[in-house]
């Protein structure tokens, strides 16, 4: 009776913040939600038509649902995007930029996505990287969130790290300061079980804590590690792949006409061992690296199939929601860059399924423009819960019943840059049906700057039309549908 009561308390707490009067479903006709994310997932499985990836489990998820082919994150890197999606704001809204920032500095009240759910009667549990690490957010779970703890390297790679941890140590480095710590090993293709690194045992964990959540309405999200860097996955599954398979990026220079800081350095893929500090890797490095990537793909795809099979024997699948998404896009060469960290299309695209038990649209792929944003308002309708006000972002339930109806005129999302002798700026970045515009600006300043892309003749958005006299018209209404905003871009 208690629990009841507490329940039906958080229930009312939370409907006088919402915007939308609609009752909610009682719990008994409520489906569960299995939330899975995927740290730098970037859209390149067998059901977004690379035909060199191995991942079958991701696929059949993919013939179940609705593959979203045109999904933007809001900023590219992990904590900004990860709190967009999370708490259904924008950047400028939560105010988180980088990976140091709690989003509850800003909003300390804002209700997230699990945690809404959670105010609702289900049980909201998380395992692995949800929130970004060592940002979790305590009030959004029913019980604590769990991480594993595993090393990230196979036994030698683990030795070798220790190591270089301790020889940092000796040479008087504060490890508490992330730019201090040693990363160890790029790539790394040791003989062990699935189990003996962090994504087997976050998959373990999900069967177990299925199996414990079956007879109740669940929210479970589980966050898998790889393929983000270092690159380690079982060999079993760097064995799928011949090296001589993978061709290297056909574009690997910036774009004609950009500004040079538009581009990143890829720090984070330099402070691995073995990585130039400066300048491109050699193409050797650039094929491991490529391979490594896939070989993690593949690792992490199997840990999702030994989820989903679970689910499925315990007959759980037609009463539950499974969402995959990755965070943001990766590079693997394109512009001479890898890693994150910018506007284009390499960065701000990333997976995005959507699973939805006896809708129309399933086994197809939209190309609709959405925004991880709308995951929110998407999840939260189609379990029949209120809305609550401040979203910023619009459900797309409709696109699960008809994948191919007019929606969108454009994705927004954004990214901070310094730029050279004059300060910190932002580049917000506007992705219509055919155009990538940049805007760089500078707070209090009269600094505007113009990318524009068209990917009609320019997919991999390799030449700035910009400048260009015959496209300045083009640049101006691009850049008025930027200023509108999101609001005047919903369909």
């Amino acid at each position: 009776m208690t629990r009841r009561i507490l329940t039906a308390a958080l229930a009312l707490a939370a409907l006088t913040a919402v915007g939308s009067v609609a009752q909610p479903k009682p719990e008994s006709a409520r489906p569960n939600v299995l939330f899975i994310a995927v740290d730098d997932l970037r859209p390149q499985m067998g059901c977004y038509g690379d035909r060199l990836a191995k991942t079958p489990h991701i696929d059949r998820l993919a013939a179940q649902g609705v593959v979203f082919d045109r999904a933007y994150c809001q900023q590219a890197v992990c904590s900004p995007s990860r709190t967009s999606l999370l708490t259904g704001r924008r950047p400028d809204t939560t105010k988180v930029y980088d990976l140091d920032t709690p989003f509850r500095k800003n909003l300390p009240e804002v209700v997230t996505l699990p945690q809404h759910f959670k105010a609702y009667g289900y049980h909201s549990q998380g395992m692995g990287k949800i929130y970004h690490g060592g940002l979790d957010d305590a009030a959004s779970w029913s019980v604590p969130h769990w991480m594993p703890k595993r090393p990230g390297f196979g036994p030698e790679g683990q030795k070798l790290l220790t190591r270089l941890r301790q020889e940092a140590r000796a040479a008087g480095k504060d490890l508490t300061k992330r730019s201090n710590q040693p990363r160890g090993l790029p790539w790394e293709a040791p003989e062990v079980e699935d189990s003996a690194l962090p994504d087997g045992a976050i998959a373990d964990h999900a069967v177990e804590t299925l199996r414990q959540v079956k007879d109740r309405p669940f929210f479970l999200a589980v966050g898998f590690i790889k393929p983000h860097l270092p690159f380690v996955a079982p060999k079993k599954y760097w064995d799928l792949y011949s090296r001589e398979q993978f061709r290297l990026a056909d574009n690997p220079h910036p774009p004609k006409g950009a500004p040079t800081y538009s581009l990143s350095n890829w720090g984070e893929l330099r402070a691995y061992l073995g990585m130039p500090k400066q300048g491109p890797v050699t193409e050797d490095q650039a094929r491991s690296l490529i391979h490594g990537y896939y070989a993690s793909m593949s690792y992490m795809d199997a840990q999702v199939g030994k989820v989903l099979a679970e689910l499925d024997r315990l007959g759980l699948r037609e009463n539950t929601i499974v969402v995959l998404w990755g965070d943001h896009g990766w590079e693997l060469g394109e512009h001479g860059e890898w890693c994150k960290h910018e506007n284009y299309e390499t960065s701000t695209r990333a997976p995005l399924i959507v699973s939805a038990p006896g809708r129309k649209a399933n086994g197809k792929t939209s190309r609709a423009l959405v925004e991880f944003v709308d995951l929110y308002p998407t999840l939260t309708e189609l379990c029949g819960l209120p809305l609550p006000e401040g979203l910023e972002g619009t459900s797309f339930q409709p696109l699960l019943e008809q994948a191919d109806r007019p929606w969108k005129k454009a994705a927004f999302s954004q990214y901070p840059r310094n730029v050279a002798r004059m300060g910190r700026g932002m580049g917000y970045t506007l992705r219509t049906d055919r155009y990538r515009l940049v805007e760089w600006t500078l707070p209090g300043k009269d600094f505007q700057e113009y990318e524009l892309y068209d990917h009609q003749t320019d997919p991999g958005e390799n030449v700035n039309l910009a400048q260009q006299p015959e496209h300045a018209e083009l640049v101006k209404k691009l850049a008025e549908q930027l200023h509108a905003g999101w609001q005047a871009a919903r369909p």
